[in-house]
């Protein structure tokens, strides 16, 4: 049996009986110009009929649904929820690359061997490090842990941002592979996200 929730979610009776607070986080899909490093530099999204059917059946009926600004992130979040409100909130933006933002991969500097923490806290020229996009978002983060389960389509970056809230480790979140349209689960307790149920499920 197939029942549909407020946000336009489809989900199976019976898959999906835990109630307890979540968020839900979805990497945008795959960008339009590949190649490029897609930080600030606003490229639209491919999205695939197939693709986004995969991730949708990934995902519990949600409550709320939030996105980064950036085209990419609504074009998918439109696709998994259409006809649904949703909010935008600026912090959920990408890390910025600054003066290499939008430049084609094989273009970029090696930045040679680097330990965790230096890769946290290598600051881009006229952009950000991780460890700034980790400070920024947590905020946005923190007030998404609401009473139900939140949807967020976002970026890479700011996954990994949520998953450092949740482990206090910024540069050990680096580790972590996220997908294009992947979906990351995080359990809420007393308004903040505190557990890891899913990571990388799915996607690209």
């Amino acid at each position: 049996m197939i029942y549909r929730t407020s946000c336009g979610t489809d989900a199976r009776e019976g898959t999906m009986d835990d109630k307890r607070p979540e968020l839900i986080l979805i990497r945008h899909a795959p960008v339009a110009v590949p190649g490029r490093l897609a930080g600030r530099t606003d490229f639209p999204a491919r999205v695939e009929a197939a693709a986004v059917s995969r991730t949708r059946a990934l995902l519990p009926p949600v409550d709320s649904i939030l996105s980064s600004p950036a085209e990419r992130c609504l074009m998918t979040a439109k696709a998994l929820f259409p006809g649904c409100s949703l909010r935008q909130d600026a912090r959920l933006w990408e890390q910025d690359f600054g003066d290499h933002d939008g430049m084609a991969l094989t273009d970029l500097p090696d930045l040679g061997e680097m330990t965790g923490a230096g890769l946290a806290a290598h600051r881009w020229p006229g952009g950000e490090s991780f460890s700034d996009l980790c400070a920024r978002t947590a905020p946005a983060l923190r007030e998404a842990c609401g009473a139900g389960k939140t949807a967020v389509v976002a970026h890479a970056g700011v996954i990994r941002a949520a998953l450092a809230l949740v482990t206090g480790d910024v540069p050990g979140a680096l580790t972590f592979e996220i997908a294009p349209l992947s979906v990351t689960r995080l359990g809420i307790w007393q308004g903040r996200p505190v557990s890891v149920r899913l990571v990388n499920g799915g996607g690209l």
